[in-house]
């Protein structure tokens, strides 16, 4: 029984799609896992007799668990509005198609995108940033956007993954008891082969795919030009933004600042293009700061006289943000109801009776991250319950705790990105402008990773156990 929401979350949102297309995650999506979580909650109620109080608190607790991520999506819409009417992105656009030739550039802005991720330990934050760039000038040399999607994707969940400073390595470190640069190191037996698959992909992509070229880009560079004041001053604040990661500062404080920073810069650099999106034809401050706010939590529309790049530039703000949220919250209502039923448990249980040697208790743990990714919504929750439930097995079994944490790390972190109602896969697809299942089969870093777990398991690889 406690397969069936799943069960019934598979049928309507396979409705949803045949029905809707690409407009599902406009409200079919959360209109299916509410319907989900009603039948979890009813199939709860009376094959346990648990009572609504205990099942609306650990809704409760899980919605609540969200508020961080929240937060962090209306400050990373903001980001995008302030950093693009600036004229900061436009300029890392203008300088980048200028620097990174079009047979190059999946390859490079895959690697620039991990090199960014690895410093600073954040992939939200390299795709919101960097990663728009990368998007405008992919867009400019012809590629579609699957592929560009897909190569700031994999650069960015590769460099996160084997950061000391990022949340989802220690997170998984920590909870399966494996000291940090142990799993770290123990990471780039099934990591780095497998981004340098995926560079050779893209590598070999870039000299295949044919694009429209020097066209595209001369056109866009000149209505970037028309449009914004490109000067390499504007560039002070992306160096400020990885100072502050650097020093580790709490990344909502580091995404409030670097706001600050750009609606600053925007005031003093581009003022006429800010006092055009208030609507007012007035010059005084008020004007300014009428525009400024709308940048922030707005729409903006902004006339390059490029088709393409008007569509590139156009902002949402912070209200561009709302149906992701409004999907996260409906997700973490399904996976409060599974967890406060105890069916998710129940499922797991079931996977761990097919356990038999090394290879398939990897196998389990990864299928069983990627599952919790899907049904939970969310890569922190599913890191720590697959660490909590297959824990006890492995030193049961012998097995180092870091086998553990890896198998967490190659399935949990990098699929989230994957799901299209996952809190990742949500807010990757919102920033970057493409749908989750257009970028999908362009990931080949996020895809991967979790078979190349599998597969140096089965080979036995550096897998050891501890001495009795």
């Amino acid at each position: 029984m406690s397969f069936i929401p799943f069960l019934v979350l598979i049928a309507l949102i396979t409705c949803c799609v045949a029905v809707f297309g690409n407009a599902t995650l406009d409200g079919a999506s959360q209109v299916s896992l509410l319907a989900a979580s009603a039948v979890s909650v009813v199939i709860g109620h009376f094959s346990k007799r648990l009572t609504w109080e205990n099942l609306e608190s650990e809704i409760t607790s899980k919605v609540a668990s969200c508020t961080p991520a929240i937060i962090i999506l209306l400050l990373i819409g903001a980001i995008g509005g302030t950093w693009m009417v600036s004229g900061i992105v436009p300029t890392m656009i203008y300088y980048g198609m200028q620097i990174i030739r079009p047979e190059v550039f999946l390859v490079s802005s895959s690697l620039l995108c991990a090199l960014v991720s690895l410093m600073i330990g954040s992939s939200w934050t390299t795709v919101a940033t960097i990663g728009v760039a990368f998007m405008g000038i992919g867009k400019a040399h012809g590629f579609d956007d699957g592929w560009i999607a897909g190569s700031i994707i994999t650069g960015a969940y590769f460099g996160d993954k084997l950061s000391p400073l990022s949340d989802t390595t220690v997170l998984a470190s920590s909870v399966s008891g494996t000291p940090l640069f142990t799993h770290i190191r123990y990471m780039l037996y099934t990591t780095v082969p497998t981004f340098c698959v995926s560079l050779l992909i893209f590598l070999f992509a870039g000299f295949e795919i044919n694009v429209p070229g020097q066209g595209n880009v001369t056109e866009f560079m000149d209505g970037l030009q028309h449009t914004f004041v490109i000067s390499p001053w504007l560039l002070i604040v992306p160096l400020l933004t990885g100072v502050m990661i650097a020093r580790r500062w709490p990344s909502m404080v580091v995404l409030f600042v670097a706001i600050l920073l750009a609606a600053a810069m925007g005031l003093a650099v581009q003022p006429h293009l800010i006092r055009s999106i208030s609507g007012d034809a007035g010059q005084g401050l008020l004007v300014s700061y009428k525009g400024m706010m709308q940048v922030c939590y707005g729409s903006t529309n902004i006339e390059t006289g490029v088709p393409m790049l008007n569509e590139l530039v156009h902002t949402s703000g912070m209200g561009g943000m709302m149906p992701t949220i409004w999907l996260i919250i409906c997700a973490q209502t399904f996976g409060g109801a599974l967890t406060a039923t105890g069916q998710l448990q129940d499922v797991m249980r079931f996977i761990l009776r097919q356990v038999k040697g090394t290879a398939s208790l990897v196998a389990s743990t990864v299928g069983t991250a990627i599952f919790c990714n899907i049904a939970m919504a969310d890569q922190y929750l599913s890191i720590m319950l697959s660490s909590q439930i297959f824990k006890d097995t492995y030193r049961e079994r012998g097995y180092e705790p870091r086998l553990l944490s890896r198998s967490c790390e190659d399935s949990a972190t990098v699929t989230s990105v994957l799901v299209p109602w996952n809190t990742c896969g949500l807010t990757q697809s919102t920033v970057l402008g493409v749908a989750t299942l257009t970028y999908l089969p362009y990931c080949f870093f996020n895809i991967l990773s979790p078979v190349t777990s599998v597969i140096i398991a089965a080979l036995g690889w550096k897998i050891r156990r501890k001495c009795s």
